[in-house]
């Protein structure tokens, strides 16, 4: 019996090898490419992996039940409430506090105490003229449950 190169029955106790390389498009990377690593407990990097999936959701065709899927996902529902009465009255994208798609995005810890995560997020924006321009947003997010409760912008 042939087993699919991406389901194998693994046996418990068993050493994994390292993922090989898919395709010669990984010997391909831009020389300054950043390496992406994550943790699936860590609350910034909950943060960070909705602000990629979001901005790359919106990015692509047929955007609209991927990104409510992302906010139902990651977003209280009391934020998911908040965000569209903001929408409403701003005529803007809550999550990224504008109305365009930004160029690239980051996330850093910024602090925690009483049970919440404020992590600080710098959106990238060009404008017509190629010159970039920075978003700063706080995030808050419930360390338990590491969904995103709040946002705000900064400054």
């Amino acid at each position: 019996m042939a087993t699919s190169p991406t389901l194998r029955h693994i046996t418990p106790g068993a050493t994994v090898p390292p993922p090989r390389p898919h395709t010669p498009a990984a010997a391909t990377l831009a020389a300054g490419t950043a390496t992406r690593e994550g943790n699936p407990l860590s609350t910034v990097d909950h943060v960070a992996d909705f602000y990629g999936a979001y901005t790359d959701a919106l990015t692509d065709q047929g955007r609209g039940q991927l990104v409510d899927a992302l906010r139902r996902h990651y977003l209280t529902p009391e934020l998911r409430r908040s965000l569209a009465r903001w929408e409403a009255i701003h005529h803007r994208d809550g999550v990224l506090r504008a109305a365009g798609i930004p160029t690239a995005w980051q996330v850093d810890y910024n602090d925690s105490g009483t049970g919440h995560c404020w992590s600080r997020v710098t959106l990238t924006w060009e404008d017509a003229a190629n010159q970039s321009h920075h978003t700063h947003l706080m995030v808050q997010s419930n360390l338990e449950t590491r969904r995103i409760s709040g946002i705000r912008a900064e400054g």
